[in-house]
């Protein structure tokens, strides 16, 4: 597969305040990429900068090999950003149109509402006229206009019913299997677990994880225990945090979670030092458990 966009030591910064620092990856043709991280992480400053709309103090970002900026790169790149602005007082097939126009090889019509989902009666609506996911809808559309090579999608399916989500994963496959390159922005972790084949995650302007859903969870977490203790206190936390199997202990919805390479070693050690625990549970890795321990704890310690 070839490098369809490249990031080399970018960053960002807004007066006093450093959105993206230093952050290097490459996007291979035909990949669908997920960018995670909480909300002030960096993650948008990036997809703009992708896009052309901001520029970086340091590093370069090219898409094909180009700028951003060139007309070239932007006929060849559709975009769904979060919030979806909408010329009043056209019908959503003359928008469709208009759009289509402004590429020299767009989408043929037909297919491109078969892909979409669009109705007869949808096509008809003037703009203003539409729900909040009717124009994700039309977002969607106008993004896939121009028959792009490269799909950037920011927080797709805010705002969509389940059916509507579902449909518009679907087709994000069907996409993919064409060799159209993805990347998206999501909160719903549990997207970017079942559709990424990669997923990079940002945190206070940094790339924290970078890999398969797969491997970041095996790597990060193979496999957690969750507890509580009538004693729990700063005496119990450095007790855990001193046995061997335990690579990580943080809170978690009023229980007590420890990281750990292997529960039963993990178990045997608690049992084994007379900690005063109960209600023991078993849990396998999660993307949730990841994005906490090296977002939300890893904030925390830096406090």
């Amino acid at each position: 597969m070839s490098t369809v966009i490249e990031l080399n030591h970018v960053k960002k910064s807004f007066k006093n305040r450093i959105a993206v620092n230093d952050v290097s990856f490459q996007i291979e043709s035909g990949s669908v990429t997920a960018i995670l991280g909480p909300n002030g992480a960096g993650k948008t400053t990036t997809l703009s900068m992708m896009l052309g709309l901001l520029e970086p103090n340091q590093g370069s970002v090219k898409l094909f090999g180009r700028s951003p900026k060139e007309r070239y790169v932007r006929e060849r790149i559709g975009v769904m950003l979060q919030h979806v602005s909408i010329m009043d007082r056209l019908k959503v097939k003359e928008i469709l149109e208009l759009t289509r126009n402004y590429y020299p090889h767009p989408m043929d019509m037909e297919f491109l509402i078969y892909l979409t989902g669009l109705t007869p009666k949808d096509l008809n609506r003037y703009t203003e006229k539409l729900s909040g996911g009717q124009k994700r809808s039309l977002g969607f559309a106008m993004a896939l206009a121009g028959d792009p090579d490269v799909l950037f999608f920011d927080e797709p399916t805010v705002g969509l019913d389940t059916m509507a989500r579902r449909r518009f994963w679907e087709t994000v496959h069907k996409l993919a299997s064409q060799g159209k390159t993805i990347l998206f922005t999501t909160h719903y972790l549990q997207e970017a677990d079942d559709i990424a084949d990669r997923i990079i995650l940002f945190n206070q302007g940094s790339i924290v994880a970078d890999g398969t859903p797969a491997d970041i969870k095996s790597r990060i977490l193979h496999s957690s225990l969750s507890f509580l203790s009538d004693q729990d206190g700063p005496e119990l936390r450095r007790k855990l945090a001193s046995l061997s199997p335990i690579t990580n202990c943080y809170d978690k919805d009023g229980r007590i979670y420890v990281a750990t390479d292997d529960t039963d070693l993990a178990l045997a050690a608690i049992f084994g030092a007379g900690l005063p625990v109960h209600d023991i549970r078993i849990h396998s890795g999660s993307l949730d458990e990841v994005f906490e321990q090296l977002t939300i704890n890893q904030e925390e310690i830096a406090q």
